[in-house]
């Protein structure tokens, strides 16, 4: 069992997130836009629960 498996869900998440981006070559300043955007939806949902 590596230590990924053992992290938390959102290291997880994250890691698979770093790969997805990185796989796709998206340039860091347009995955940084789209995460805002992600960040500020999601932030929405909470505030709203």
């Amino acid at each position: 069992m590596s230590q990924l498996d053992q992290a938390p869900d959102h290291i997880k998440l994250a890691v698979d997130l770093i790969y997805l981006l990185e796989s796709n070559e998206v340039e860091p300043s347009v995955a940084l836009a789209a995460l805002a955007i992600v960040q500020q939806d999601l932030q929405s949902k909470v505030d709203n629960n």
